[in-house]
C-alpha cells in the first residue's frame, strides 16, 4: 500500500483484516514485504513444504530483508511529525498547480484525501506511456501506473472504477516525490513537461481534430 511510511495507519480504526506493505516504499530493499493478519483471519497456505510464516508459506525466510524492512520501518516511524510529509505535500501541490496550467489538463482524485507525495494527472490526447517514455529520456522519472503492471496496454483499472473514461486514463501519469527530493526537482519537471506535452499533442491526430473543430 501507498500509505505506509508517509501517513499514519491504524489497523483497528480502518478496521481491516488484511494489511501489505512492500518495503520499497519505505526505502527498503525491493522484494521484501509484510502482512498484516487480524486474528482469526482464515487464510490458506501459498506454499507448501515447510512451516515457516506460521505455516502459510514454505521456504526459508529472507532474513537480511526483513531486518531491513524492520530498520525502514523504525527510521519511517521516526519522521512522523518532522515535517517531511508537509513537504512533500507543498511540492506536489506546486505541481500540480503549475500543471494544470497547461489545456486539457488535470488532477485525478483533486479534492480527494491522498497521500501527501504522489500527483497523477491526465494530459488528454496523448498517449500516457509516449510520455513517460519521452520524459525518462529528458531524465524524469514518471510512472503510468504501478510497477507489477507495467508493459499493460489496459488502462489502469483503479483510474477506471474512479470514473475516467479509457482514453482519459491512457492520458494519466504519475508523479511521485520522495523525503530526497527538493524544489529544484519540482522546477526541473516543470520546464520540461509543459514543452513535452506541446511537443507530442503536435504529432497526435486526434488533438489536432478537436483544436481544428474548437
Amino acid at each position: 500500500m501507498q500509505a505506509a511510511g508517509k501517513i499514519p495507519i491504524d489497523v483497528n480504526k480502518i478496521g481491516c483484516d488484511l494489511l501489505t506493505i512492500s518495503g520499497h516504499k519505505i526505502h527498503a530493499q525491493q522484494g521484501i514485504g509484510a502482512l498484516y493478519v487480524r486474528k482469526g483471519t482464515l487464510l490458506e497456505a501459498m506454499l507448501y513444504g515447510g512451516s515457516h510464516e506460521r505455516q502459510r508459506r514454505a521456504g526459508t525466510e529472507n532474513v537480511p530483508g526483513i531486518v531491513g524492512l524492520g530498520k525502514s520501518a523504525e527510521i519511517a516511524l521516526a519522521a512522523f511529525g518532522s515535517g517531511d510529509d508537509k513537504k512533500m505535500a507543498t511540492m506536489r501541490d506546486q505541481l500540480e498547480s503549475a500543471l494544470r496550467q497547461i489545456e486539457a489538463t488535470g488532477t485525478n482524485g483533486d479534492g480527494a484525501p491522498r497521500v501527501p507525495n504522489t500527483a497523477n494527472i491526465y494530459f488528454d490526447c496523448i498517449e500516457g506511456e509516449a510520455l513517460v517514455i519521452a520524459l525518462d529520456l529528458k531524465g524524469l522519472a514518471v510512472s503510468t501506473g504501478a510497477a507489477c503492471s507495467s508493459g499493460a496496454i489496459e488502462p489502469s483499472h483503479v483510474l477506471t472504477a474512479m470514473g475516467l473514461p479509457p482514453d482519459r486514463a491512457r492520458a494519466s501519469i504519475r508523479f511521485s516525490l520522495g523525503k530526497q527530493n527538493a524544489p529544484d526537482d519540482i522546477n526541473f519537471a516543470l520546464s520540461i513537461v509543459p514543452e513535452t506535452v506541446a511537443r507530442l499533442r503536435e504529432l497526435s491526430p486526434v488533438y489536432n481534430k478537436i483544436a481544428v473543430t474548437s
